[in-house]
């Protein structure tokens, strides 16, 4: 995986826990619709990592 992907993976781990863990609707509303705009862009990551792959013999 990559970097931006690992990073994303984290993101939305930690928003989807900070969601589950807070007492507040509103707040608890936000964090879980921000953990899954973060899934998102972790699929997305994922999805064009796959398609561009590197090719060493190239000449």
């Amino acid at each position: 995986m990559s970097k931006a992907a690992w990073l994303f993976l984290c993101l939305t781990v930690m928003t989807a826990v900070l969601g589950m863990s807070t007492s507040s609707q509103d707040a608890r509303t936000t964090a879980l619709i921000t953990s899954v705009v973060f899934g998102s862009f972790l699929l997305l990551t994922l999805i064009v990592g796959r398609r561009i792959r590197f090719d060493p013999v190239l000449r």
